[in-house]
């Protein structure tokens, strides 16, 4: 509740203004409280990085859905609500890159596990199939299955935990070695 109070509450006028410019203000009230309501809904708001792009974006999405329930809509308020630019919690284009980075690197993994292993980990991680369906189409047993995605996981995670350790390593020597040519005066 205290987030709610902190995050959310502070930019309610603003809400309120942009409603009033699209909404006849008896409506304004019914979609602030319906926003309230979603939001306190929530399990979890752990995912949730700007309070006031979340409120507006809620607050969109209830004013969305009553237009798509009414039976004849204002076309300015469908205008309206597409020219609301909020700005939403979208990763910046390095957090873009380095996850390409790190997906491919998955992949990568995923090519260099045993042949079996690569195979029943792609039916089942990759495309998703039940492991009953990955058993038949190899022709294995569901343990065989169940042991080579377990296997394929672990391999997958340590070469994970191996290459952040070399790099947390290969950090450590250039301090070191930043640290010696330091107190030797080579600057």
């Amino acid at each position: 509740m205290a987030w709610v109070g902190s995050e959310i509450l502070p930019h309610e006028a603003d809400v309120r203004a942009w409603l009033r410019r699209t909404l006849d203000p008896a409506d304004v009230e019914d979609v602030v409280q319906e926003a309230y309501c979603q939001i306190a809904r929530l399990d979890d708001i752990g995912h949730i990085r700007s309070g006031r792009a979340y409120f507006f974006t809620t607050v969109r999405n209830v004013v969305l859905m009553q237009l798509r329930r009414a039976r004849v809509v204002r076309i300015d308020s469908v205008t309206e609500i597409d020219n609301l630019n909020i700005v939403l919690d979208e990763p910046s284009p390095e957090r873009v890159a380095g996850g390409r980075r790190e997906l491919e690197r998955v992949r990568r993994l995923i090519e260099g596990l045993p042949e079996r292993c690569r195979r029943i980990f792609e039916l089942r991680k990759i495309e998703g199939l039940p492991q009953r369906e990955v058993a038949r189409r190899l022709g294995v047993t569901e343990h065989v299955v169940e042991n080579d995605v377990g296997k394929g996981l672990k391999l997958i995670l340590q070469a994970i935990a191996e290459g952040e350790r070399s790099a947390e390593q290969a950090l450590t020597e250039m301090g070191r070695d930043e640290r010696a040519r330091d107190s030797t005066g080579d600057l």
